[in-house]
């Protein structure tokens, strides 16, 4: 069975007739990979990345011809300037420092727009999981805490906080004895008196 870079030819051009009508009638490139992936059991993530992959195929005549009349192209992404993504990553940490998530600060810094919003979020994440010491040498240029020292700090306030409570608690278990040891007092004279009687 001849494959496509993974898929049947017959399941390629399914999927390019399926993104191709739902173009047609308005719907978003992600609703239509969502939709997509829902019908056949895949990952959204693996349609939309087998969906760009296929539209740069240009070289397989196969390729070319299921695409022919479909007016479906791949937008080319410009990439982030070393310079971009710093101001970005500054951006959304000092944001993140004030208390923000980092979906709000890349809502906010995105200005409305969904798909800057989604590209600096996924920036974010991939410096911070391929590139932690970048967001470690912004962090330092801000003046904010290092994720070591933010940990930290947290740590002695959780530390303050139970040394706090602690002598609160023992505290009110020494009065509630004095409270026990004085009814528990006045109890033993009132047996006396009943006695006494």
């Amino acid at each position: 069975m001849n494959k496509i870079n993974g898929y049947t030819e017959e399941e390629a051009k399914e999927l390019v007739a399926f993104i191709s009508e739902g173009k047609r009638r308005g719907e978003t490139l992600s609703g239509l990979f969502g939709a997509y992936a829902q019908k056949t059991g895949r990952a959204k993530g693996s349609v939309r990345n087998y969906y760009y992959a296929l539209l740069r195929l240009t070289g397989d005549s196969r390729v070319r011809a299921m695409l022919r009349g479909k007016n479906l192209r791949a937008e080319k992404i410009t990439p982030f300037s070393e310079e971009e993504t710093d101001r970005i990553l500054r951006e959304i940490l000092t944001r993140k420092s004030q208390g923000v998530s980092v979906r709000r600060a890349v809502m906010e810094l995105a200005d409305g727009d969904d798909r800057l919003m989604l590209r600096y979020q996924n920036k974010y994440r991939n410096v911070l999981t391929k590139q932690p010491e970048r967001i470690g040498r912004i962090m330092r240029e801000c003046g904010l805490p290092a994720a070591d020292e933010a940990r930290e700090r947290l740590e002695r306030e959780i530390d303050n906080l139970y040394d706090r409570l602690a002598a609160s608690l023992k505290e009110e278990n020494e009065k509630l004895t004095r409270i026990v040891k004085k009814l528990t007092d006045e109890n033993s004279l009132l047996k006396l008196q009943i006695k006494n009687i």
